[in-house]
């Protein structure tokens, strides 16, 4: 039976995974590599704008939810150009809806954003 890692080992093995995850995203993935350009650009906007502190959280978590979002419609393309690549009905399916959460939340981060913008600078 082989040893389970355990404890603070275990999360310094998660931790590597996860930015070898990363690495990979930003190697691999347009979308992913804009995307992160992108919230990094608008974390650095959310905090030079004269916004309540829960404002920015909203601004930043939006941005960040895209970046997530995205890294999973890429983990799904992945897995399903594992699988094969001829066309299959439920394939173009599982990649359909994963760009439709990535639509989504993008659309979903626009809508925050321009919320808090118009609130603070348009609304007397």
């Amino acid at each position: 039976m082989a040893s389970q890692t355990k404890g603070f080992t275990r999360v310094i093995k998660a931790a590597g995974y996860s930015l070898k995850g990363l690495k990979a995203a930003w190697v691999n993935e347009a979308a992913f590599r804009q995307e992160a350009v992108a919230a990094v650009i608008a974390i650095i906007i959310a905090f030079y704008l004269d916004i309540s502190y829960i404002d920015r959280i909203l601004l930043v978590s939006v941005v960040v939810l895209v970046a997530i979002v995205e890294l999973i419609n890429s983990a799904i393309e992945a897995v399903v150009d594992r699988v094969g690549s001829e066309f299959h009905e439920l394939s173009g399916r599982a990649k359909d809806i994963g760009s439709a959460a990535v639509f989504i939340s993008i659309g979903l981060a626009l809508f925050v954003w321009g919320i808090v913008l118009w609130q603070r600078y348009f609304v007397a």
